[in-house]
């Protein structure tokens, strides 16, 4: 606020005119958890189908995250329902493109390449995704891959993305990785039957204390015989 040269009554600011625009946003995070375990010879993809609008509204309690891919991997999605199905659809007509150009199937490895380059290519327009890829390797054994947004790609024992990220994670890090456990052993990887029970118990104890997780649990089991797929129910409220 100004004064006159006199020091008499301060001078009125004229009131100025404030436009809000909308801006336009075009993604959603439409909520969910979804993680992957690697085992010696097996690799283990777990996610919910809750599909929720970010608020209190579920849009969905059947909307897997979670997909088969024609070489024999499991490419799980959280976070934009739309651009989840989009991304699994590009990556799934590159590998018949590459199926039909070679006659063979994309490993693991080459497959989890490519979906980097996807979401790198996409960086100026990103696919609002965090894909985690899981797998057998050439030499037969368990393979689990986690991207960023960008396309930012890591090999690893265990991952979790979505909602409940901080609820899995220590979960996972200390009964897969042994963090803080005294003396044990970090090298060894968990069985199949310790994996899924892991999944079973780190999703239940999830849909506990996140009201975007819930409804039912799959779990994709993937080793060299093919895929196993199980169906789990979750809690619905």
């Amino acid at each position: 606020m100004e004064f006159d040269l006199m020091g008499q009554a301060p001078l009125q600011e004229a009131p100025r005119e404030v436009h809000n625009h909308g801006g336009f946003n075009p993604y959603v995070d439409n909520k969910g958890t979804s993680l992957g375990i690697c085992g010696e010879d097996f690799a283990l993809i777990a996610a919910d189908t809750r599909q929720s609008n970010g608020g209190y509204n579920i849009n969905s309690r059947y909307t897997p995250k979670a997909f088969k891919l024609s070489n024999g991997a499991v490419l799980a999605t959280t976070m934009c329902f739309a651009d989840s199905t989009q991304l699994v659809e590009d990556i799934e007509q590159r590998a018949q493109l590459y199926f039909h150009k070679h006659d063979k199937q994309m490993s693991t490895p080459a497959m989890a390449q490519l979906l980097s380059q996807v979401l790198y290519s996409r960086r100026f327009f990103p696919y609002y995704v965090f894909p985690i890829l899981a797998g057998m390797d050439p030499k037969g054994k368990g393979a689990v891959y986690t991207y960023d947004a960008l396309g930012n790609m890591e090999r690893t024992s265990h991952y979790a993305y979505g909602s409940a990220t901080s609820l899995l994670t220590p979960f996972l890090d200390n009964q897969i990785k042994r963090d803080h456990q005294r003396g044990a052993d970090q090298a060894t990887l968990p069985s199949r039957e310790q994996a899924t029970k892991l999944a079973i118990d780190a999703f239940t104890s999830a849909a506990e204390r996140d009201i975007y997780t819930g409804d039912w649990l799959e779990i994709f089991i993937i080793d060299n015989d093919g895929v196993h797929v199980e169906k789990r129910a979750l809690k619905k409220d």
